[in-house]
């Protein structure tokens, strides 16, 4: 059996299903090593851990509004479980314990990236220095996505040493909930409400969409933050044109109702590596209008063909926001797209691709050992 110990922040909903999935595998003896029991930010109810797992001491610190785990511990915890395999989902110092103790006990390590090229082109030169060191001597390749394995290309890594983990969603809870015999909202923004994800944004989008049709806007927002009373404020100030619900914090198991509830999601991030929220709203067979800066932007989320792909004009998205729901064949045209492309993105292919990484680490081992002198 192939000891196999994967290290991360925290337990995350959308990857502790493909955890279990992985423990579940033939030849495999899984532990997930987690840095702390949750983050300052986070209210995710979890599914269960079907995995061993330890959780380390609480080390957080923040640093320019990033959570960052400084866990000595790791080390112990290593020991104890003795792996074959490592799978390291970050480069917090917690990881870096890990990797260089792995580096020098021989022990193959995985990296596991939910960045892109495209965000991390403004890291520091440490920063860039410290991956560069980590890839260079890795025997496997993991990203959420391609935009990361571009990543990894940049660093010299080969594309056949590289593998795929999706982030996805239960896609099966979305699709078999009902569709309600009435859409009651135009729009659903749904996400942390903080500047960066644009909840403001959205509402001028209602906003401007409402003008264009000439008939009042329904949204529906969901989630909780520091934006919510500026945007309740906003929104007080503007119900002839835009009716605004607030659900407040969703637990999962309400998602695909909510997301059912409407007719397009509007995903304004000024950041975000993946979105989560899009896998969300494709199951549930929604068109989904996003900005380029989220990396589901062009993979998940094709301009034209499930959505559109705009940057931060509220004109632009109004317009293409007014369209679909002017026309009604487009629109389920792009319902049946964003079903159709959401079903690569499931936790069988993610936990599969990471199988993949980590069958082509030990094969690569055994090569170097063969290759040896006698």
């Amino acid at each position: 059996m192939t000891r196999l110990a994967i290290l991360t922040n925290e337990p995350p909903p959308y990857r502790i299903p493909v955890f279990n999935r992985v423990a579940r595998m033939p030849g495999f003896t899984v532990q997930v090593i987690f840095c702390a029991k949750r983050e300052p930010n986070r209210q995710w109810d979890l599914p269960p851990c079907e995995f061993d797992h330890v959780f380390l001491r609480d080390r957080i610190k923040t640093v320019n509004g990033r959570y960052i785990h400084n866990n000595p511990d790791v080390i112990p915890a290593l020991q104890r479980f003795a792996p074959d395999l490592l799978v390291l989902d970050g480069l917090n110092p917690t990881h870096l314990y890990a990797f260089f103790y792995a580096w020098l006990k021989g022990i193959p390590r995985i990296p596991l990236t939910d960045g892109t090229y495209l965000s991390e082109q403004n890291l520091s030169r440490v920063h860039k220095l410290v991956r560069k060191i980590v890839y260079s001597h890795s025997a496997a390749y993991l990203s959420a996505s391609l935009g990361g394995r571009t990543l990894y290309e940049s660093y010299g890594v080969p594309a056949d040493h590289c593998f795929r983990s999706h982030l996805c969603t239960d896609n099966d809870a979305f699709m078999k909930t009902a569709e309600p015999t009435e859409k009651k909202f135009d729009l659903i923004f749904c996400g942390r409400m903080v500047p960066e994800k644009g909840p403001l944004f959205a509402l001028h989008v209602a906003r401007e969409t409402a003008r264009r049709l000439g008939r009042k806007v329904n949204m529906l927002v969901v989630g909780s933050g520091s934006e919510e009373d500026r945007l309740k404020t906003a929104a007080a100030q503007q119900t002839d044109l835009v009716g605004c619900h607030f659900h407040g914090f969703a637990l999962q198991r309400e998602l695909p109702a909510l997301y059912k509830s409407a007719r397009i999601f509007l995903f304004p991030t000024h950041a975000d590596v993946w979105g989560v929220v899009a896998n969300e709203a494709c199951a549930a067979g929604l068109p989904v209008i996003v900005t380029p800066h989220a990396g589901v932007a062009g993979e998940l989320v094709l301009d034209g063909e499930n959505g559109f792909v705009c940057e931060l004009d509220a004109d632009m998205w109004a317009e293409r926001a007014a369209r679909l729901l002017a026309q009604e064949e487009l629109r389920e045209k792009f319902s049946r797209r964003s079903l159709d492309l959401v079903r690569e993105y499931s936790f069988d292919n993610a936990a599969a691709g990471l199988i993949d990484a980590c069958r082509f680490a030990l094969a690569a081992v055994e090569d170097s050992k063969a290759r040896r002198p006698v």
